[in-house]
């Protein structure tokens, strides 16, 4: 066993809206990414995901809303709800998902990532 330090793991990389995976349990992957910018509207049809804000301020948008993030807080979005994760400044960001979830959901975009480093 060894514990994570995200911190230490968010220093290894710098690119945005790529997922890098730090943990797994039950089938699930913990994920994590810094954001900046707008991602694509998209969905996962199997999948509920977790957004919990380490650091900094991340909207998800919903076609009838916005949901503001604060460090400290996190949304489950549920399966087969259209949402786009938007980011004015850098965001650090965990991700709690099932295997094989697709960042992109049922979307092929430049920011698709099939294959996940792990750290």
């Amino acid at each position: 066993m060894q514990k994570v330090n995200l911190k230490e793991k968010l220093a290894l990389f710098a690119e945005h809206w790529s997922p890098k995976i730090v943990g797994e349990l039950n089938g699930q992957l913990v994920k994590i990414a810094k954001l900046k910018g707008e991602f694509v509207w998209h969905h996962h049809d199997n999948e509920d995901e977790l957004f919990l804000v380490i650091q900094g301020q991340l909207t998800i948008q919903f076609r009838d809303q916005d949901l503001v993030l604060e460090a400290g807080e996190f949304l489950v979005i549920p399966r087969g709800v259209e949402h786009k994760p938007v980011a004015e400044e850098e965001v650090h960001v965990l991700l709690f998902e099932p295997q094989g979830t697709l960042n992109t959901g049922n979307v092929q975009s430049t920011h698709t990532v099939e294959d996940l480093d792990r750290l």
